[in-house]
């Protein structure tokens, strides 16, 4: 008799943990527990580097930025630059233009910016070469995602 307690009890505990095993690999559970995904990812890897070309560039600096489901990362303003990305969905080339118009220097010095990432759900993968530091400020003064 002490024998079926015995198992019945190690059955129930047996049971018992492969519930809460299969609870927590389908993603149920306990009431406050949120789903795995109710948005599209938003996350990137922001660089700023000294050279021309993206795959050769030294990078000087570097931030991740995620947006969703609430802004985050090493940027220094992720809702700002968050904000800025949504109001030009997501696209890099509505951020840098012509800037404040600041004077600066003809020398070749060239800055090369990347973004790197998923934007809302797609893929991005953008890049751009300015002719020195100087350019880059004046091109994107106006915004805050390559303010770092």
């Amino acid at each position: 008799m002490r024998y079926f307690r015995t198992l019945g009890a190690t059955a129930f505990a047996t049971a018992t943990g492969l519930a809460l095993v299969g609870t927590a690999l389908s993603g149920t559970g306990t009431a406050g527990a949120a789903p795995a995904s109710l948005y599209a990812p938003s996350a990137l890897v922001l660089t700023i580097g000294e050279g021309a070309h993206p795959e050769t560039a030294t990078v000087v600096r570097a931030v991740t930025l995620t947006c969703a489901p609430t802004p985050s990362g090493s940027h220094p303003a992720p809702a700002s630059a968050c904000g800025e990305l949504a109001a030009a969905e997501g696209d890099f080339t509505n951020l840098t233009g012509l800037g404040d118009g600041r004077p600066c220097t003809r020398e070749w010095n060239p800055v090369t910016i990347t973004g790197d990432g998923v934007w809302q759900g797609r893929r991005v993968t953008w890049s751009e070469t300015y002719g020195n530091p100087c350019e880059l400020r004046a091109r994107t003064a106006d915004g805050t995602v390559f303010a770092f």
